[in-house]
């Protein structure tokens, strides 16, 4: 069972620990559980009540009233919100809750009912990008198994794919866009949006995936007029080798223009070489 700090509360429901702590014993809405050293730890059942407790409490209600009603109660009003204020933050805290407990039905229940109420870009830019963000932070703080987070992020893949295939191929297009991520780098969801995004512009596109060395691109680059190269970094990685990487992928494909996205941009440090460009958001992925 996964356990939680009330520090990691404080930080996935953005309630105070101490306030968390007053709410505790003052309306026994949960009841956190102690190490031996005294330390209050949760499980995932308290997150996920804590979780919706914190979507009401963010909205404008009271803790007392939201104390009394039912989990019933809480639920049926939370959505009320969320239909009237167009927010994320339920579907976020629904789509963790699924994850937690593998339910796949009711993951893809939340999914396809932001689908229809948002679109399918703004569901993954509101809503799915957010939900990514809450799960890595809770995988890389052990809270979440790599089990759980493989489940969430193989149906994400799976609808993305299918709305890929939904786009048609523009074979005439007068630009080519070659993706892919670079050796070591696995997190496919970002590359994949950026190729539906691409494919529904009507670009012609290619994508080689993750975990790609270099030296794969040259006999397809030697094959194929290619015009724009894409790739989208998360994995931790150092000022140099990031500076290092662009210079190379630069001297390699001199006529090619570079799109480089993702977090780990932000260690660029030296002038990019002219043919490289930083896309700092996915959608502002153009020509």
């Amino acid at each position: 069972m996964n356990t939680f700090t009330i520090k990691d509360i404080e930080n996935f429901t953005g309630i105070k620990a101490h306030t968390i702590r007053i709410w505790e014993q003052r309306y026994s809405l949960f009841q956190a559980r102690r190490k031996d050293t005294n330390h209050r730890t949760y499980d995932s059942d308290d997150l996920k009540t804590l979780l919706r407790i914190a979507y009401l409490y963010h909205h404008g209600m009271k803790i007392s009233r939201i104390a009394a009603l039912s989990e019933p109660e809480q639920n049926q009003l939370s959505l009320e919100i969320a239909v009237a204020g167009k927010s994320s933050l339920l579907p976020v805290n629904e789509l963790i809750a699924a994850t937690l407990d593998y339910d796949h039905q009711r993951f893809e229940r939340i999914f396809y009912s932001q689908v229809l109420h948002l679109g399918f870009e703004k569901c993954i830019t509101g809503v799915i990008y957010p939900f990514l963000e809450k799960i890595g932070v809770l995988w890389l703080t052990g809270q979440v198994i790599p089990a759980q987070e493989h489940f969430s992020s193989s149906i994400i893949r799976t609808k993305i794919m299918t709305a890929i295939d939904g786009q048609p191929m523009n074979y005439a297009a007068a630009e080519h866009f070659l993706l892919f991520l670079p050796e070591g780098e696995f997190h496919e969801i970002p590359l994949l949006y950026v190729q539906y995004l691409l494919k529904k512009q009507g670009k012609m596109v290619t994508s080689f995936g993750p975990n790609v060395p270099l030296a794969d691109l040259a006999p397809f680059m030697q094959a194929k007029k290619v015009t724009h190269i894409y790739t989208h970094l998360l994995t931790n990685t150092t000022k140099a080798a990031m500076n290092g990487f662009a210079r190379q992928l630069s001297e390699l494909y001199p006529g090619v223009k570079i799109w480089l996205a993702g977090p780990q941009t932000r260690l660029l440090t030296e002038p990019l070489p002219p043919n490289v460009e930083i896309a700092n958001q996915l959608l502002a992925v153009s020509c």
